[in-house]
């Protein structure tokens, strides 16, 4: 999807991007859910409400942060979500006097990061602190609507329903922020620029693309143990710089591999910590029935 972001840049604005990326994703799952069957049929409008304004806020706030900051510096302070998610979780535990923190996958997550910070080595101006602001705010945010798909997956609303909602709201605030900027200093006044062939195939696939991968997203979220997934969501900067090399011939130096390096352990280390638990108490659950069992078949005494 970023690739084919890269690509009709200089076509489109962000905002149009985002409109479209919505539209489309919103179209391609309304046309497999009539094919395969389903239904968009929900109890929980207002939750679905709250994750795609809050989602599509800091997707908005995150791309305004890259007219003001160094692309890496904005990325960087993006991908703070997953730390907000681990303070996030931690509070909640606090308050409710249940701190059972998995603090290897805590520590896993701060390592990512500075995996991220090693890779892309943003910098800061003196005059860039609002910016910086808005994208650190955009992280959050971020952490923010992560955690609310993991709500909506526990409520027992499909992987389809969540991203289809968050992609009509998308579609909405796309079009309104693309009106808004053509107007805005520096706006060439047009709202929705003229297609061709080879833009159009681009913005199908970005939208296809972004509704499978909110999909995945969604159901990690859902099945999965939540700091695991916020910590493999780092890999997405690692097939960035994997694309880079094979399209645009981008060079890294050794401390980027290195950040590549690290980001990598430490998805693989979480990983084997999560299977290797989820293995313990499986067979910890097996045991327990299977003593209950024998116990039960026994013969009473007399």
């Amino acid at each position: 999807m970023a690739v084919c972001v890269k690509l009709v840049s200089d076509t489109y604005s962000t905002p149009e991007i985002v409109m479209y990326r919505s539209l489309i994703g919103a179209v391609f799952l309304f046309c497999m859910v009539l094919v395969k069957g389903g239904s968009f049929k929900t109890k929980y409008p207002l939750q679905h409400l709250w994750r795609g304004t809050v989602g599509a806020t800091a997707f908005g706030l995150w791309f305004f942060s890259m007219s003001q900051l160094p692309l890496a510096t904005s990325i960087t302070l993006n991908y703070m979500s997953p730390i907000w998610i681990a303070a996030i979780l931690f509070g909640i535990g606090l308050f409710h006097g249940r701190l059972q923190f998995e603090w290897r996958l805590a520590c896993a997550i701060i390592a990512s990061f500075i995996g991220i910070y090693i890779l892309l080595q943003p910098t800061l101006a003196e005059d860039q602190w609002l910016g910086a602001l808005i994208a650190f705010i955009s992280g959050i945010l971020a952490a923010l609507a992560y955690l609310q798909v993991k709500h909506l997956g526990n409520l027992g609303e499909p992987e389809y329903r969540v991203v289809f909602y968050f992609c009509v709201i998308g579609t909405i605030g796309g079009a309104i922020m693309a009106v808004i900027a053509a107007h805005m200093p520096g706006g060439d006044g047009i709202p929705f620029h003229g297609h061709s062939v080879l833009s159009v195939f681009y913005l199908v696939f970005i939208g296809v693309s972004a509704a499978l991968g909110q999909m995945a997203m969604t159901r990690a979220y859902h099945l999965g143990n939540t700091l695991v997934t916020a910590n493999l969501q780092y890999s997405g900067i690692v097939f960035s710089c994997i694309w880079g090399l094979l399209i645009w011939n981008d060079n890294l130096s050794w401390l980027g591999w290195l950040g590549i390096a690290i980001i990598i352990a430490s998805g693989v280390t979480t990983t084997f910590f999560d299977v290797r638990h989820r293995m313990a108490a499986t067979a910890a659950t097996y045991d327990a029935a299977r003593k209950k069992l024998s116990q039960q078949n026994q013969p009473e005494k007399a």
